[in-house]
Parts: structure tokens; sequence; C-alpha cells
């Protein structure tokens, strides 16, 4: 009798013992709450549900981009399109009202943006006197895929993906994405600007 006693005391110990031992689980960080409510504004809202951050620390919340054609562009400091930079730029100055431009550094292609934010926005000025917009380096392709590149892939025509620097996507006025150029397309090109200008 007592040796049951004992068993069912230890049950008890062991099941309350389980029972009351607090979770290792840490309770949710802001920067979760944070990511998850920008991944539940993009299934809402699409293109325009990102938040991005530019050159200069600038937060730019995409519905700013609603009612406009938007190209968006991976760029690189060393690449043999690196040039195309003035033709974007040459784009931005003259057809600025039709299209807006958005460049995105990254260094996926060849290791050819190897510089830091500051180091790139220097090359862009100098080289180039960039004025568009132009944001933080992030990853465009693989397993560190931004966000905004892994939903550009998915609902553009043929879920095409930046194969080399300076690949292009033509997102429309309703935030749908209806071209997708390949690096060797330069943004002064007949076929981008009848699109831009449809």
């Amino acid at each position: 009798m007592r040796k049951k006693l004992f068993s069912i005391v230890w049950l008890a110990i062991a099941f309350f013992g389980v029972a009351c031992t607090p979770s290792t689980k840490s309770p949710d960080k802001k920067q979760d709450m944070e990511a998850t409510a920008q991944t539940e504004a993009q299934k809402q809202d699409g293109f325009y549900g990102f938040t991005m951050t530019t050159l200069d620390g600038k937060e730019v919340d995409f519905s700013e981009y609603k009612g406009k054609k938007v190209m968006l562009v991976n760029t690189a400091s060393e690449c043999g399109y690196t040039k195309q930079y003035a033709d974007l730029q040459q784009l931005h100055e003259q057809h600025g009202e039709d299209v807006v431009i958005l460049g995105f550094p990254a260094n996926n292609f060849g290791g050819q943006e190897p510089g830091s934010n500051e180091e790139i926005a220097s090359f862009c000025e100098k080289n180039y006197g960039v004025n568009f917009r132009m944001f933080e380096k992030i990853s465009v392709v693989g397993e560190d895929q931004h966000p905004l590149y892994a939903w550009l892939e998915q609902n553009s025509p043929g879920q095409e993906k930046p194969t080399w620097n300076f690949c292009k996507y033509l997102v429309d006025e309703n935030g749908k994405i209806v071209a997708f150029y390949p690096s060797k397309v330069k943004p002064t090109d007949e076929v981008v600007l009848a699109a831009i200008k449809k």
C-alpha cells in the first residue's frame, strides 16, 4: 500500500512539475510583430504593402506610388551594365512624370556590388549624377532573397527573377507587374518607352 501511495505521490509531483514549468518560449518581440504586420500588409495590399529604407536611411511606404508606373532595377557598381545608371537617370529626367525609378543595389551576381550603402550612394552621385530613389543594399535572389523580390518573382509574368545585374520590373498604376526586362534591355529602349507611355 505504501509503495502504491509513494508512486501516486511521485506521479503527482512529476505531473504538476511539468505543468507548472514556465515556458521557454520568449514572448513575441517588437521586431517579429512588425515583420508579421508587414507580411499581412503585403498580403492585403501587394506591392503597396511594402516599406523600404533608402540609402540615406529614409523609410518609404510604397503606398505613395499608387496611381504611378514604377520601374524597379537591381543595380551594381562594378558590372558591365553599370553604365545603365546613366540611362536610368536619363529616363528619370525625361520621363519622370510617366514612371518612378527605384534602384536596389545587390551583390548577388559576380560580387559586383561589394560597397557599403554610403559608398554606393557616393559612387552613383559622383559618376552618374543619380538622383532617382536608391534603396539600401538587399539580396534579390537566393535563400536570403528580400521579400520584395520574392513578391516580384511570384507575381511577374512567367515568374521571372533577376538573372544578372540591371534586370527591370515594370509595375503599372494599379500595382500589377506588367513587364520584365533582362539586363541587356536598356531602360531607354523603345520597347520600354512604349510600355511606359501606355
